[in-house]
C-alpha cells in the first residue's frame, strides 16, 4: 500500500522514535575517552511530554551512550517485539545540533523490531513506561556516509528520548470469536495463528464498490478518525489472486493514523476501518477508486482497474498523544 514502508522505515526520522529532576540509571556507557560529551546530554520532563533536551557545543563520542531517565513497571521490550513509542531525534554534527523530529503532541510511532543497531540495543531490555535516553554515534547508526534519501549527513550522532507506550509482538494476531470466513461472492479466507491468513479468490467478477467482511469480530473500543491503529495485513489482487504486500511477512506488525490529512494509507482503508472493533479481523474488497486509483501501483503489480483485497487485523488503537 501507499506509503507502506516509508511508514514502517521512516518514523525514526520523519514524524522517520524520575519525573523532573530525578537521578538517572546507566544502562549502557561509552568508553572513557569519548564518554565526557555523550554523558553531558540531559533531558528533562515527565513522561507524555516533550522533554527539554540540552546537547553540548562539543564534538560527540564514538560509543553508544544510553541512559534510562524515567523508570516504568511494564513488560520488558524484547527484540522480537515492535514497539509504540513517542520520541524527539537530534543530529549531532561537529559541534552543532537540531531538532529533526518528534511525535510528542501528535500521535506515536510504531518502531519496528528490526531497527537501526543502536536504537535497538539501547531500547531491548527496557520496561513499558520507561523514558529512555540515547545517544547513538554513527557506526550504529547511518554510517559515516549517512543517508541521503532520508536526509541524514554523513557522520551523523542521533541523539534520541523516546517514551516507550506499548510492545506488540511481531507474529501478534487477533483472537476473538470468528463470525465468518467470507465465500460466497467474496474470497475464502483461512488462517493459522501466528501467520498471514490465506485467500482464495473466486472466478466471478469483485464487487463494484467497497465491501467490508467482519470475519472476527473484537470486543474493543470502535476505531474512530485520528487514531493511531496498530494492524497486521495481507493484500491480494483479485485479478492474479496473489498476495502482493504483508505486514507477516515484512515481520512487523503495521502502525498507521486512520482518517490522516494527507492520508497515510488508501482510502478504502479509512473508510471500511473506521466503526469496526479493536480485536477484529476484517476483510475489505476495495474498487480502483478507493485503492490506488486509475494509475495504479506499478512496483505491487497492480493496475488501474484492480481490486485489491485486504485482511487486516486490528491489534490497537492509540488516541493521540
Amino acid at each position: 500500500m501507499r506509503r507502506f514502508l516509508a511508514l514502517i522505515a521512516v518514523p525514526l526520522l520523519a514524524g522517520v522514535v524520575l519525573a523532573g529532576c530525578g537521578s538517572s540509571k546507566s544502562t549502557a556507557a561509552s568508553s572513557s575517552s569519548s564518554s565526557t560529551a555523550n554523558s553531558s546530554v540531559t533531558a528533562t520532563g515527565s513522561f507524555g511530554q516533550l522533554p527539554k533536551v540540552s546537547i553540548p557545543k562539543a564534538k560527540a563520542g564514538d560509543k553508544l551512550t544510553v541512559r534510562t531517565l524515567i523508570q516504568g513497571s511494564g513488560a520488558t521490550y524484547t527484540k522480537s517485539d515492535s514497539l509504540a513509542a513517542n520520541f524527539v531525534l537530534y543530529f549531532w554534527s561537529g559541534t552543532t545540533s537540531t531538532q529533526k523530529a518528534s511525535t510528542f503532541g501528535t500521535n506515536p510511532t510504531l518502531i519496528p523490531s528490526a531497527t537501526l543497531p543502536g536504537l535497538e540495543t539501547a531500547l531491548v531490555g527496557h520496561k513499558i513506561g520507561s523514558r529512555v535516553l540515547a545517544v547513538i554515534p554513527p557506526a550504529l547508526g547511518y554510517g559515516t556516509s549517512g543517508n541521503p534519501q532520508l536526509g541524514v549527513p554523513s557522520a551523523t550522532t542521533l541523539v534520541f528520548v523516546i517514551d516507550l507506550l506499548k510492545a506488540y509482538p511481531d507474529t501478534a494476531g487477533v483472537t476473538g470469536a470468528q463470525v465468518s470466513n467470507g465465500g460466497g461472492t467474496l474470497p475464502t479466507v483461512s488462517a493459522k495463528a501466528g501467520r498471514a491468513p490465506t485467500l482464495t479468490i473466486p472466478s466471478s467478477s469483485p464487487p463494484s464498490g467497497l465491501v467490508t467482511k467482519t470475519l472476527i469480530k473484537g470486543g474493543g473500543p470502535k476505531l474512530v478518525k485520528g487514531e493511531y491503529v496498530i494492524a497486521q495485513y495481507v493484500g491480494y489482487i483479485w485479478r492474479t489472486k496473489k498476495p502482493f504486500g504483508s505486514s507477516w511477512a515484512s515481520g512487523t506488525p503495521f502502525g498507521f493514523l486512520i482518517g490522516a490529512t494527507p492520508e497515510q494509507v488508501i482510502p478504502g482503508w479509512d473508510t471500511g476501518l473506521v466503526g469496526q472493533t479493536v480485536g477484529s479481523r476484517v476483510m475489505l474488497s476495495i474498487p480502483p477508486a478507493q485503492g490506488y486509483g486509475s494509475a495504479g501501483q506499478s512496483q505491487a503489480g497492480i493496475t488501474g482497474k484492480d481490486t485489491l483485497v485486504f485482511v487486516v487485523d486490528i491489534i490497537d488503537a492509540l488516541k493521540h498523544s
